[in-house]
């Protein structure tokens, strides 16, 4: 029998075993933990919305209106107040309710009892794929863990540009905290001057990609290159076709031909229909992930960077099955308005938004002015993301 000699930094080696083992059984009960409570809290949800759906029905027995403010008011306020002794903040409690509340509102209404007619919009030979028609059903795009088009609002943030790794995964962080589900960011950037920052390419894109599913986030970015789309669509769920670019053929039949779903910019001054005969070309090479995005229209306005057409929104509701974002940061091109665009965007019936943001928008090196702070990001995702999509018929 042959014994052997234990050494120092076998020794050591074992201890850091050890270690590391309780520090997996550690973290394996608490998200054990976290779990259970999870369930618990969606059993809760649960029950919530039947109670709700009750108090709808005894509201319209006893005609009493279904809104009351100021008793949700109220009873936010006492929320607050008992999250804050259980050391929640109000702000976040507040926020919560909100989500809540809405549900609850939703849940309330009756619903409705006459469903619209689908009819083939006239003159659409053009856009035959793209069209709408009876018996197609609208078009869902899958983009990691988002469904764009399923009747919840998606909010997609992110900067403008990849400026360096450590801003980007620093703009991730502040994404994922507000709920973001796609990042956005540009490795290629098509510049008005040749002398502006132009993007680090496929380096950009990979630092991109690394901070974006290490957080559990899909991506999108531009291509510019037909080339490129097949190197751009081994890191990116989701690519973009920018306005510049919204007609050039090659690109858009190399983007299509990677599989990967497709966001296709409006051009600055295309009308609706040869907007839809653009996506026409990616339909045809077998690529049905089209996301169609609204981003404004040059006009003589010089209060805003492109005049916001929402209405386009409402019209491709009885042109097309494919989904419509909006992007208010192009269209505004000022912090300040952005707000208010992503809750007009919403009330008009838009799947969702795509927003700039920097994590330090000071030191931006694109589209400084438009970029919207961590703390404003926060802002409108708690206005209207996961909200279900308003659709007037």
């Amino acid at each position: 029998m042959t014994t052997g000699t234990i050494t120092p930094e076998g020794a050591a080696s074992a201890v850091q075993t050890a270690r590391a083992g309780d520090d997996f059984l550690v973290f394996g009960a608490l998200r054990a933990s976290i779990n259970r409570i999870d369930e618990r809290l969606l059993h809760l949800l649960a029950e919530r919305a039947k109670v709700a759906t009750d108090i709808g029905l005894a509201k319209r027995m006893t005609d009493r209106p279904i809104h009351d403010a100021a008793r949700e008011a109220e009873h936010a306020d006492r929320l607050c107040t008992v999250g804050e002794a259980l050391g929640l903040a109000p702000q976040v409690v507040r926020d919560l309710y909100q989500v809540l509340a809405r549900q609850g509102f939703s849940n309330q209404l009756e619903a409705p009892v006459a469903a619209s007619v689908t009819t083939t919009p006239p003159d659409s030979e053009s856009f035959r794929l793209a069209r709408i028609e009876p018996g197609r059903s609208p078009t869902v795009v899958q983009v990691g863990e988002a469904q764009i088009g399923a009747g919840l609002f998606e909010v997609i943030g992110g900067p403008c540009a990849v400026e360096s790794e450590q801003q980007i995964h620093n703009a991730a962080d502040h994404a994922r905290a507000a709920g973001v589900r796609i990042l956005r960011g540009g490795a290629f950037k098509p510049r008005t001057s040749p002398y502006d920052f132009q993007g680090h390419g496929m380096q950009g894109l990979r630092w991109l990609a690394e901070a974006a599913h290490s957080r559990g986030m899909a991506v999108v970015t531009e291509v510019l290159n037909p080339a490129d789309a097949e190197q751009v669509a081994e890191h990116a769920e989701l690519l973009q076709i920018g306005a510049r670019n919204m007609q050039n053929a090659p690109l858009l039949r190399a983007c299509a031909r990677t599989g990967r779903a497709i966001l296709l910019k409006r051009g600055p001054a295309a009308t609706i229909r040869e907007w839809l005969c653009a996506a026409e070309y990616i339909l045809l090479e077998g690529n049905g992930q089209v996301i169609l995005c609204e981003r404004g229209l040059r006009t003589f306005e010089r209060e805003t960077r492109n005049t916001l057409d929402l209405s386009s929104v409402a019209a491709l509701r009885h042109l097309t099955h494919l989904p419509v974002i909006v992007d208010p940061s192009h269209a505004a091109g000022r912090d300040e308005l952005i707000r208010p665009l992503c809750r007009a965007a919403h009330a008009v019936g838009a799947d969702g938004i795509i927003v700039e943001m920097h994590p330090c928008r000071e030191e931006a090196r694109c589209d400084k002015r438009q970029a919207l702070s961590p703390g404003q990001l926060r802002s409108i995702t708690s206005d209207v993301q996961l909200v279900r999509v308003r659709r007037d018929e």
